[in-house]
């Protein structure tokens, strides 16, 4: 009784329809699933059309008490994982920045240095006013980790995180309204996303650059694709941010075509990862050309497929195998054509 009463809260929540209890998955799904599990995930959901063709949440093992300490601050009330989503954070922030951008309080094409002021790094004076917004975004500031000058804005690809992070006080300059107050207001309640929220990571975490982790479930994330996926609108039909908006996280970057703004892009010609290296082909050749992905270190995962209405989550510690992304996608594609 409390597992079904766990269920129906969980759903009673989403924007979906779940899959009869009494439904047993496919065997080709059920051999997602154990595949998931035996990757070392906590939570794993599929959605097609607003339907759950396969969901599961795993308890973390005894000997994670490391992931636990830095990444797992608990379990919701229906039982889903609770986890700190790493850099899929960047995808929420982007969407944040549509978001302003669409309110008319932040503007891409301009200086960082125009929410910031000068001096916000280590660039000389006219090195800095060159740096706007959108580089930052698209992760082709220039800068390096140290926010040292490297290269002029716009022409290199560099995955890096302390600099993505000046875009957490950029948006809170912009709104002038805290991070979390803004998340909660513009994007988290609108799109029902009620269990996610910003917290200082622990001390255990060490300091990459970026001392606030999103806190989230697979769930929340869920809601998130189908935002996505419905071009704007929450589940109710009221609009979160423009269409426009939207489309423009996911232009690709001329210096690398797999990447948009905060968010990954698949049906490339290549892919350039973290740090700096170009391989041929797009991000994950089983998976369809048009996936969008947020994603996050450890295996943290949102794939959003437009053309198949699919919405993938997979939260937990770090996959085993180290092609994981592929062999998913194809172990999904057998189990979903």
């Amino acid at each position: 009784m409390e597992q079904t009463r766990r269920t129906a809260l969980t759903f009673a929540l989403l924007p979906f329809a779940p899959r009869p209890a009494s439904a047993a998955p496919s065997p080709a799904l059920q051999e997602v699933l154990d595949y998931a599990r035996g990757q070392l995930t906590t939570g794993f959901l599929v959605v097609r059309d607003r339907q759950v063709l396969a969901r599961a949440n795993w308890p973390l093992p005894a000997d994670a008490a490391r992931f636990r300490a830095a990444f797992a601050p608990g379990t919701t009330a229906a039982g889903e994982p609770l986890e700190d989503v790493a850099s899929l954070q960047k995808s929420i922030v982007a969407v944040l920045c549509a978001i302003a951008a669409d309110k008319g309080l932040l503007d891409a094409a301009r200086p960082v240095s125009a929410y910031l002021g000068a001096g916000w790094s280590k660039a000389t004076a006219a090195q800095e006013t060159r740096i706007r917004v959108a580089d930052v975004l698209t992760m082709t500031s220039g800068l390096d980790e140290a926010f040292g000058y490297e290269a002029p804005p716009g022409e290199v690809f560099f995955y890096n995180t302390p600099v993505y992070a000046v875009t957490k006080r950029l948006l809170e300059a912009a709104a002038r309204r805290p991070l979390e107050a803004l998340t909660r207001e513009w994007l988290t309640a609108p799109a029902g996303m009620v269990e996610t929220a910003w917290r200082p990571r622990p001390a255990v975490f060490g300091d990459v650059g970026n001392p606030t982790g999103l806190v989230t479930t697979p769930g929340d994330l869920a809601r998130l694709g189908q935002f996505v996926l419905d071009g704007g609108r929450a589940a109710d039909g009221s609009r979160i941010v423009s269409e426009a908006r939207l489309a423009e996280l996911f232009r690709r970057t001329p210096a690398n075509p797999a990447y948009g703004r905060l968010w990954w892009l698949n049906g490339g010609d290549h892919t350039v990862r973290a740090p700096a290296r170009r391989v041929a082909g797009p991000l994950i050749p089983s998976a369809p050309a048009d996936l969008v992905a947020a994603l996050g270190a450890l295996d943290r995962k949102l794939y959003v497929v437009p053309s198949r209405r699919l919405l993938v989550v997979r939260l937990g510690q770090a996959a085993p195998d180290r092609d994981f992304d592929e062999t998913l996608w194809r172990k999904l594609t057998a189990a979903l054509d």
